[in-house]
């Protein structure tokens, strides 16, 4: 399961929602590369115990928006693959904070990373500009996801990443938004009640009543020539 003389360590697969507090115990200060994938982490609290760390494996966990990365200035390297994170700007501000010296950073499958393992809606468009984006504000990136950062890359995302971050409006807000507007149009040309089989409105048949319209305003402006 682990290599620990190497400075390695997996503990993946084992469906855990938690870092073990023996995991800290025993291999906190002998581990340099750390793989937790496949588990059902929904907090890295006791992470700050594996102080010597420089690469970090988190992929297909229950991480979210609100995960908190500890001061870690040797890790290089980090890869949160499908996880549950879709604030981009809030978790790069995290990153800065907090992991200084990150040149791997990967986040497929994630809302946060806009391709298509995220969301049919993406196209590449969105991706590239996500990848400016993020180049901007973590600017020593060497790879980002499975691509290597290019020096084009570099130079557009200096130039005007500041501006590339997609958002798009959660439907749940949108409609919730829609109902508090006392202004909002909800005119339907639908009735509002289903009708059963003994309601006639509407139905085709012979009309009792007939309006000829000969005392409305209209016909007073009406000659018999124009008829």
């Amino acid at each position: 399961m682990n290599d620990v003389k190497c400075g390695k360590l997996c503990y993946s697969g084992q469906k855990c929602q938690k870092i073990p507090e023996a995991l800290i115990k025993l291999y906190g200060s002998k581990t340099q590369s750390l793989d937790l994938s496949y588990n059902d982490l929904a907090s890295l609290k006791g992470l700050e115990g594996f102080f010597e760390l420089k690469e970090l494996i988190l992929d297909n966990n229950q991480l979210t928006d609100s995960l908190v990365l500890p001061y870690m200035p040797q890790l290089h390297t980090i890869s949160l693959n499908k996880n549950k994170i879709q604030d981009i700007e809030t978790l790069l501000l995290k990153i800065n904070q907090n992991l200084p010296n990150i040149t791997y950073l990967s986040l497929l499958g994630n809302k946060a990373c806009p391709n298509e393992l995220s969301g049919a809606e993406n196209d590449e468009e969105d991706y590239q500009r996500y990848r400016y984006y993020v180049l901007y504000h973590l600017p020593n990136l060497k790879f980002l996801d499975s691509n290597k950062v290019r020096e084009s890359e570099k130079t557009e995302a200096k130039r005007r990443g500041k501006l590339m971050n997609i958002i798009r409006p959660k439907a749940a807000n949108v409609n919730e938004a829609v109902l508090n507007d006392s202004n909002a149009n909800i005119f339907t040309p639908l009735p509002k009640s289903i009708r059963g089989p003994e309601d006639h409105k509407g139905a085709y048949g012979r009309c009792r009543y007939r309006y000829s319209g000969k005392h409305s305003e209209g016909n007073r402006f009406i000659s018999n020539n124009d008829l």
